[in-house]
């Protein structure tokens, strides 16, 4: 991330800074991984510590399936059109581990009515459809289709959408969510040869001064549950912040592809990074150049890491049966590759136009209850041209 601010803010941090009426401004450091990582200082109207009541929390959190057999794992959610009413209700996690969930989103339900913070996780918003705004203490974020929107944890935020089709795919982490260390320098800059910029993410543009006094919700999550606190005024009572905490969006479409001669590896792709985990972003790009090449990828063994594959746009030539706003799990200890035919038929492809988002796990995923409804038991044999016989435990070896 780089430095940025809005809003006023006094010449010296942690020094004195008064209201109109006198009194000082409640200045509040926000800071990740203790005091060692990125921060931002904000500039509160009221004192952030002060709460009206605190109401009685309620369960939440997804029920992870421990004993589901070794497999390809297809999650046929396209036909998905609302998976609820409300913006965390309808949040359906569907394959997790201790480093990340990952849920799809399509709430009925256009603006929240209350305020929410995530307490201990990052979170990557992707739009797959929809356009609208986040709203957080930091101020006013507009967001659109292709978007990843990247929410440090403990912000403050509610979501407003436009009419029309939603669907998100949510990652949440365990750990900050950064660019990859390989595109930055010592400063934090990204590299000349990184497949994007900071002129390509969209820091908050408009600082929102709210001195309404009332009755503001707000939903916590930590720990299993959704705590709920109710202040008396207005979570974003902000007249300034600075650092390098904050939340952004980066358009999928502003990735650049790294290409070459020969079919390139999965990891130049990649976009985030987080501990035992990383995200990357499969978008339109020429093929490769060899008079020899094959576009196609080929067969791999994930040794040590499982593989999501979230499929946003346009027709993937290494997949049959794979339709716009469906998963793949390629777990690790398994070969994959491309369906029978899809290899010869790649040979002579000049460019591609599709969109996916990949997240490649470091330690095993466990599919949720929630994703059972979804399971396409037919994918673990879709690479046996003679079987269209749906996988079964007791006679497949």
């Amino acid at each position: 991330m780089f430095y940025h601010k809005l809003g006023n803010i006094p010449p010296k941090r942690h020094t004195q800074f008064r209201q109109p009426d006198g009194s000082l401004y409640k200045e509040e450091l926000v800071s990740s991984e203790g005091f060692s990582n990125i921060y931002s200082n904000l500039y509160h109207i009221n004192a952030p510590t002060r709460i009206k009541a605190i109401i009685k929390q309620e369960p939440y959190g997804a029920k992870r399936i421990d004993d589901y057999s070794l497999r390809q794992t297809h999650l046929n959610t396209s036909k998905v059109t609302s998976t609820g009413n409300d913006y965390l209700s309808a949040r359906k996690v569907l394959l997790m581990n201790n480093d990340c969930s990952i849920s799809i989103c399509s709430p009925t339900q256009r603006k929240m009515d209350y305020f929410y913070k995530n307490a201990e996780g990052d979170e990557v918003i992707y739009i797959h459809d929809g356009k609208g705004v986040l709203i957080s203490q930091f101020g006013k974020l507009e967001i659109r289709q292709g978007d990843y929107v990247v929410i440090p944890r403990t912000v403050i935020y509610k979501l407003e959408f436009e009419e029309g089709p939603l669907r998100l795919l949510i990652v949440e982490s365990a750990s900050p969510i950064e660019t990859p260390n390989r595109y930055r320098n010592e400063l934090g800059q990204l590299l000349e040869h990184a497949p994007f910029c900071e002129r390509d993410i969209r820091p908050p543009h408009e600082l929102v001064t709210d001195r309404t006094k009332g009755d503001f919700l707000m939903k916590i999550k930590k720990q299993g549950y959704l705590h709920h606190y109710m202040y008396d005024y207005s979570p974003l009572d902000l007249v300034g912040w600075d650092g390098f905490l904050w939340p952004y969006a980066f358009s999928i479409h502003d990735f650049e592809p790294i290409t070459g001669r020969i079919h390139q590896p999965p990891p130049v792709h990649q976009t985030f990074q987080a501990r035992n985990f990383v995200i990357c972003s499969f978008v339109p790009r020429l093929f490769d150049y060899h008079p020899l090449a094959i576009p196609a990828p080929y067969n791999h063994s994930n040794i040590d890491s499982d593989e999501v594959l979230y499929y946003a746009e346009g027709n993937f030539m290494s997949r049959r049966g794979i339709e716009r706003g469906s998963f793949t799990l390629h777990p690790g200890g398994l070969p994959h590759g491309p369906h029978p035919g899809t290899v010869e038929k790649s040979i002579g492809a000049k460019e591609t136009h599709e969109l996916a988002v990949m997240i490649d796990t470091f330690k095993p995923l466990y599919l949720t209850t929630d994703s059972l409804e979804f399971l396409d038991k037919n994918y673990p044999m879709s690479w046996t041209d003679a079987s269209t016989e749906p996988f079964n435990e007791v006679n497949t070896p």
